[in-house]
This record gives structure tokens, sequence and C-alpha cells, in this order.
């Protein structure tokens, strides 16, 4: 008898005790069991908590009448709008070329320094752009380090005969940002391009294209879902800047929503450009989705990767120069100039505020909240999209939802949290009978707008985590007599720990860069390390200023060195099937 031809229905139902498996053909698949409704209710209101504020954010910028949408659109929008489309193009061309052609150099050439640089090329990770615009305001100051240099070594004496074009531009904001931004592309790409197989490039040059032809019309194209991948983080990153664009002088439209709530203290107008920034989140991610569309390729893991070819002479010390050039200018340099100046404010200037020591405490216990939240909440999310498998589209959709917040900028989702964070606010200071706003004064506001936004961080770890650990495991469990959270607390959790640390650790450096969100909703007299380097860098006192950024960096460096020891980008690139 044919085997596979069999009807299902005429074998015997599974055994009762083991209510769990499924039944098809002669095959039994173990089925996981479905978490309780406290785990799908829970996950259900963590989904609509994140899509909270988008609807808030749309109910008032729509609700508020047309007058403000007439004012904006005359005066506003036009401007901020042009200024973000050219910041974003330039930025995304710049991360391309940057990333892209770093990344095949170091996958298919051996150099001087190239087992150092593969892996040093991920440090701008570590700075925030709001940071590295601060380090280069002042090293590239007319009367800075830099200038001065190349003044002494042209023979000028004063910045009136020479001096190089004013940082604070829009070239200066693409070029900044650029620098800081491309790994984003460059973790993708490499991971794409170490698993291209080997004869597709023999293939393309015993048809007579050189190395370069071959790069453009075959590992490129093959390269284009990670690319896109890479490049539509590094523009979300680009319009959720406020810091070093406002430095640099570039109104954006993340600029016109601060300056259009706190300066002018009109928070519909506020809602309004943040519908606008919504739009054009909308749009980057069609374009990444639609770029990716219809993109099909073969599993390249048995076939023979591409090998090193090894350089010599000044091709091989060019190629070391190339590929240094980017972490010296995005990374070496800028924390060079934090330690020198860090170094002169402890030894010269009386050591370190106390007004500094608060705005640590503050950035780690806000840090701290924010991971606790994040990161049970993702358990929460993540194990009840397990538990319901295939069967239940409703929690695999609830889990994408919940992770929506990292494609928000942090200026648009304050402006959303704010109007139902009141509602509940004003209501509890009601029922107890309190004065003012306990939650928006007490932080907790700030804390739960950061983890909507870095939740999809610890909702990612926990689902990959998740999907390594056999099915098995739990229905030896269940058939043991365990409980669904039994299961959960004494077979997942111990093998989980790795990815939850990962997550939280991310999460945690995270929240401690926040800047967008930390302006807007922080309480009173509440300074985190980021709003203190803003106030200091606009008061234009460095000195004070570069330890916070210091301390921002060191923790920063944490996750860089996570994803270059456990090589994250090929497990992005695995995760997100490309």
């Amino acid at each position: 008898m044919n085997e596979s031809a069999a009807p299902a229905d005429s074998f015997p139902p599974p055994d009762p005790l083991i209510s769990g498996l499924r039944t098809t053909g002669w095959r039994r698949r173990p089925a996981l069991h479905a978490a309780g409704p406290l785990w799908r209710w829970t996950s259900l209101v963590i989904a609509l908590g994140v899509l909270a504020p988008v609807a808030s954010l749309l109910w008032l910028a729509f609700g508020s009448g047309l007058g403000h949408w007439a004012h904006l659109a005359q005066h506003v929008l036009p401007q901020a709008a042009w200024n973000t489309a050219v910041l974003l193009t330039g930025v995304g061309m710049l991360v391309l070329v940057i990333g892209a052609g770093c990344a095949w150099l170091v996958t298919t050439c051996d150099f001087p320094g190239r087992g150092v640089l593969h892996w040093a090329l991920l440090l701008p990770l570590a700075m925030p752009t709001y940071i590295v615009a601060f380090a280069y305001l002042d090293l590239l100051h007319p009367l800075g380090p830099v200038q001065g240099v190349i003044r002494w070594m042209l023979g000028f004496d004063s910045p009136r005969d020479f001096r190089l074009p004013d940082l604070r531009s829009m070239p200066g904001a693409i070029f900044v940002l650029g620098f800081v931004l491309y790994p984003y592309v460059y973790m993708t790409a490499r991971a794409m391009f170490m698993t291209q197989p080997a004869h597709l490039m023999e293939a393309a040059r015993t048809l007579g294209e050189t190395r370069a032809g071959a790069f453009f019309r075959v590992a490129l194209p093959l390269a284009r879902p990670a690319l896109a991948v890479g490049l539509s983080l590094a523009l979300l990153e680009t319009l959720n800047d406020i810091g070093a664009s406002e430095f640099l002088g570039v109104n954006t439209l993340t600029v016109a929503v601060y300056t259009t709530w706190i300066t002018r203290s009109d928070l519909a107008g506020a809602a309004q450009i943040a519908c606008a920034m919504l739009f054009m989140v909308i749009a980057l991610v069609w374009l990444e989705r639609n770029g990716r569309r219809d993109q099909r390729f073969g599993s390249a893991q048995r076939m023979r990767p591409v090998q090193p070819r090894r350089l010599r002479g000044g091709a091989a010390w060019g190629a070391t120069a190339i590929a240094a050039l980017p972490v010296l200018i995005g990374f070496v340099a800028p924390a060079a100039y934090l330690v020198w100046e860090s170094g002169k404010r402890l030894v010269l200037g009386g050591g370190v505020s106390q007004g500094l020591i608060a705005s640590l405490g503050n950035t780690l216990a806000l840090a701290l909240g924010v991971t606790t939240l994040a990161v049970a909440a993702g358990l929460v999310v993540a194990w009840a999209a397990r538990s319901a498998g295939s069967t239940h589209n409703r929690a695999r959709w609830q889990a994408r939802a919940a992770t929506l917040g990292y494609a928000v900028p942090g200026t648009v989702l304050a402006i959303g949290l704010l109007t139902p964070a009141l509602a509940v606010d004003s209501a509890i200071a009601a029922v107890l009978g309190l004065q003012g706003l306990p939650l928006m004064g007490a932080g907790v506001v700030l804390v739960v707008a950061c983890a909507i936004r870095f939740l999809a961080m610890p909702v990612g770890g926990i689902e990959a985590g998740l999907a390594r650990i056999p099915p098995a495991l739990e229905q030896a469990s269940r058939l043991l007599g365990e409980s669904t959270g039994g299961t959960l607390r004494r077979v997942h959790l111990p093998l989980l720990r790795p990815a939850i640390a990962a997550g939280a650790l991310l999460v945690f450096v995270d929240a401690m860069k926040e800047l967008p969100a930390t302006l807007l909703l922080r309480p009173a007299n509440f300074d985190t390390l980021a709003t203190w380097l803003y106030a200091e860098a606009a008061r234009g006192t460095y000195e004070e200023g570069a330890i916070a950024a210091l301390a921002i960096v060191i923790a920063g460096l944490l996750p860089v060195v996570l994803l270059a020891r456990n090589q994250l980008g090929a497990s992005i690139a695995e995760e997100l099937k490309i």
C-alpha cells in the first residue's frame, strides 16, 4: 500500500493521553499547547498599547481643524519636508557606498589589518549621532585643532585667511550622519556577501567580466534584500535624529515637531507635523518591502563561499586605508576628542559636577525601568505568539504589531502618547485626590514610551530563541504533568537566558542614548546624560558635556562587542530571511 496516498481518516485517532499531538497520515507532530487566556489577552493589551499612540496622534492631528494644516502647509512643512528628503537622500547614498563597499572589501580581499577592521567597522554604532555632531562642531571649529593644524601646514596665520566649509549645513549633517549610520548597511551586506557562492563570481569572470563588473552585475543585485534592510534602518535612525540635525542647523521634520511643541506650545501643530513624519516612515517601510518583493534566492549553505584574494604592495595598503577611514571618522576621532576633553575637565576643571552625577543616576534608573518593562512585555508577546503557532494568525499579528514601535520616531511616539497619558494621569489624580500629574511626574510615561520604542529588540531575540527550542521538550514537560506556566519557568526560561540577556542589553543601552522621547516626556528637573549633553551643547560648554557623552559611548560599546562576537549581522540576515 502506498502510505503517502492513504487517506488521513483511515488511521486511528491519537491516544487520548497525548492530546497535544496532531495526526496527518502516518506523521504525528507535537503541537504546542496554546497559551492561557491571561497570556493571550495580555499580549493583545500590549499590542494595542503600542498602536494607541499612533491612533491618538491621528485623532489629535485631524481633529484640530483645517486652520493649523493651512498654516503648516504654507510656512512649516515645505521647507522642513524638503530638508528631511534631502537629508535622507544624501545619508542613504553615503551609507550605501560606505557600507556596501567596505563589506565587499573585507569579504573578498585580504590585506593588512583586515582581521581587526572587519569588526572595527561596527564601532560607529556605539556613537549616537548627536554625540558625533557635538564632537565635530568643536573639532572642526575655525579655532579648533583640525583647522589650526591645516593652517599651520599651509602657512596661514588667521581663520580669515583660510577656513574649511562650515559644518553647520546640510552637507555637514549628511557627512556626520552617514559616517555614523553606515554600519547598518555594512552589517547586513557583509552577512549576504559571506553566503554568496563563489561559482557565480567565477562564472561572471569566465564570461569576460572584470572584477568591478562582476560586483555590480552579480554580487550587488544578489545583495539587494540585505541592502534594503540596512538602508531602511539607517534612514529610520536619520528620521528619528533630533540632536545632530539641530546642532548642525538643519530644520528637519523632527526638529520642527520639537520647536512647535516646546517653543510655540502648539500641540496640535506638532501632531500634524508628526503625522507627516509618520507618513514618511510608512513610505520608507513600503519601499523597503517593495524592494524585496518577489526576491527569491536559493540556499548557498553547501556551496563554496568566496575566498578572500590576497592583495600586495600599494593595493594592500590602499585597501587598509579605505577600510580604516570610516572607522577613524565615525568613531576614533570623536572618541579621542571626548577622552581628551573629559580628561581636561576631570584634571583641570574640578572634577564632575553634582548635576552630572544626578543625571547619571537618572539615566541608569530610566534604562533599568525601560529594560524591565520591555523584556517582560517581550516575553509575554513572544510566548503567546509561539504557543499559538500557525493556527492562530491573530497572535502572530499581535506580535508584529507590538514591534512596530521601533519604526516610529521618538518625537512621533511622544506626541501620540501624550494625550492618552494625560487622560489616564488626570483620572488617577482625581481618584486618589492627588495634585498634578503623578505618572508624568514620576517618569512612568517616559518609561512606557521608551519601552514601546524598543520592544522589538526583546521580542525578536526571544522569538529567535524560542524557535531554536524543540517542541518535544515542551511536550515531555507537559506529559510529566507540568503546567504551561511551569513549563515556561522550568524549561524555556533557562534555555532563553542568552537571548533575554542580549535583548536586555540592547534595550538598556538604547534607553541610555534615547534623546527625542526623553526631551519631550521627561519630568520637570529631570536630566539624563543625553539631555544633559544636549543642554551643554546648546550653551557651548563642551568640557562638561564631553563627560556625559563619553559615558554614553562606553555603554554603547557593549552591544557592539556583542555584535562582533556573535556575528549578529548573519543572525539578522537569517531572521529577516534575506
